[in-house]
């Protein structure tokens, strides 16, 4: 199943749950629909430094091109959040008679060779994947606080440091 959005009303990466024990998710809108699918913190890293980057080529390659500024969406994810599917692999392109980035989501196969997976479709502009990137970087920085000395997360409940042998800080 193909679920296809162009300049949807909004596309935003967000969270459910704890710090240290976030889910994550991307979630897109259009008037009457609203999908979303489960991604790993690591998938919206990526995918926000990818599209960073990939504004900052366009621009370059032709610095005409117009990035609209978006107002911040700091709006926690839409309700109820049905997954629709757990993302594997993602794809992102530039369309260049568009003017618009692709933002494709896999989900992740099964064993089964012969059942094809759903795929989110998302097409939208420069400004749009700015504001999506700004916010998906402050959704994966707003989790737990790195230890100062080993930099693993600090679980509210205490930390065992490895480089205080063990030590609670």
């Amino acid at each position: 199943m193909r679920h296809s959005f162009t300049n949807p009303l909004r596309c935003v990466a967000g969270t459910i749950g704890e710090p240290g024990e976030r889910a994550f998710f991307i979630q897109a809108r259009s008037d009457s629909r609203v999908i979303s699918v489960a991604v790993e913190k690591a998938q919206v890293q990526a995918v926000a430094g990818r599209l960073e980057m990939m504004i900052a080529e366009v621009r370059k390659a032709n610095p005409l091109v117009l990035v609209e500024t978006l107002p911040t969406d700091d709006a926690p994810l839409e309700t109820p959040v049905d997954e629709e599917f757990q993302v594997g692999a993602i794809s992102l392109a530039w369309n260049d008679e568009t003017q618009l980035i692709a933002l494709e989501l896999y989900e992740l196969e099964d064993d089964e060779e012969d059942a094809e997976g759903s795929v989110l479709e998302i097409n939208f502009s420069l400004g749009m994947a700015a504001a999506f990137a700004q916010r998906s970087k402050a959704v994966v920085n707003a989790g737990r606080l790195p230890c100062p000395f080993c930099g693993i997360p600090i679980d509210p409940r205490g930390h065992l440091c490895p480089r205080a042998n063990g030590y609670r800080r």
